[in-house]
């Protein structure tokens, strides 16, 4: 999550932090209950961030910092995995690569936009915020996000895959919207190539060429966004040895 730009977030940390905390204390969780189901993992390690605010910030507050989250673990014979936000998780199975993500958030935003526009709260392409977004954060009818509701993680994307057979998880991607973009919607790859990005020449590549189109694009007419660069992260999952 980006830090919003005049608004009062009500917390005295910025989403750095907060990613860093969320991180520390799911590895925790992680330690102490290695087979719990991932919902109930992220669950616990948002409340346990919950206090490193120390009472100096109020997590009430719609706008406090928080995190898009996907999650693998590899146990025995099977993959599961978690997303929560606008992550995606692409997954190589052998004849088939799928991307798999979290909606909720990109639609919430795409109604918004399309009533600001209409209204003429915003006039272009690249305006930063979307008005009315908190609103909507952790809401039935809105999206979910890490934050500061632990219930928010109980309405994450779940499942499982194979890691054995014929239709098993070769590799995996985790992508946040900064790198997914590079296939949808800005279409520089398809999701196998992007996969071949990363395993030939790491997430730099990839964010480099995302980077290059956007700043080749300075009024979004190209590479449609909502921002001029949105946060760019990329990891590779090899469970078997590529050829």
């Amino acid at each position: 999550m980006t830090k919003p730009s005049n608004i009062d977030t009500g917390c005295v940390h910025g989403p750095a932090w907060y990613v860093r905390r969320l991180v520390a204390r799911l590895h925790d969780v992680a330690a102490l209950s290695p087979s719990a189901p991932l919902a109930s993992m992220l669950a616990e390690g948002i409340d346990r961030v919950r206090p490193d605010h120390d009472g100096a910030c109020d997590l009430a507050n719609p706008a406090t910092p928080a995190a898009t989250v996907c999650l693998v673990r590899a146990i025995g014979s099977t993959l599961d995995y978690l997303i929560l936000s606008d992550c995606t998780l692409v997954i190589d199975q052998g004849d088939s690569v799928t991307a798999l993500t979290d909606e909720r958030f990109a639609r919430v935003i795409a109604r918004l936009r399309q009533r600001a526009l209409a209204d003429g709260t915003v006039t272009g392409p690249i305006v930063g915020q979307t008005p009315g977004k908190y609103a909507l954060t952790n809401q039935p009818d809105g999206y979910w996000i890490a934050g500061a509701t632990p219930a928010a993680a109980h309405e994450a994307v779940t499942g499982t895959l194979p890691l054995h057979g014929s239709d098993r998880v070769r590799q995996a991607a985790l992508l946040t919207d900064g790198t997914s973009c590079a296939v949808d919607p800005y279409q520089l790859l398809d999701w196998r190539q992007l996969i071949d990005v990363l395993v030939d020449d790491g997430p730099h590549e990839l964010i480099r060429r995302v980077r290059q189109a956007e700043n080749g694009d300075p009024a979004a007419d190209r590479y449609p966004r909502y921002k001029r660069h949105d946060d760019a992260t990329a990891a590779l999952c090899l469970f078997e040895e590529t050829p």
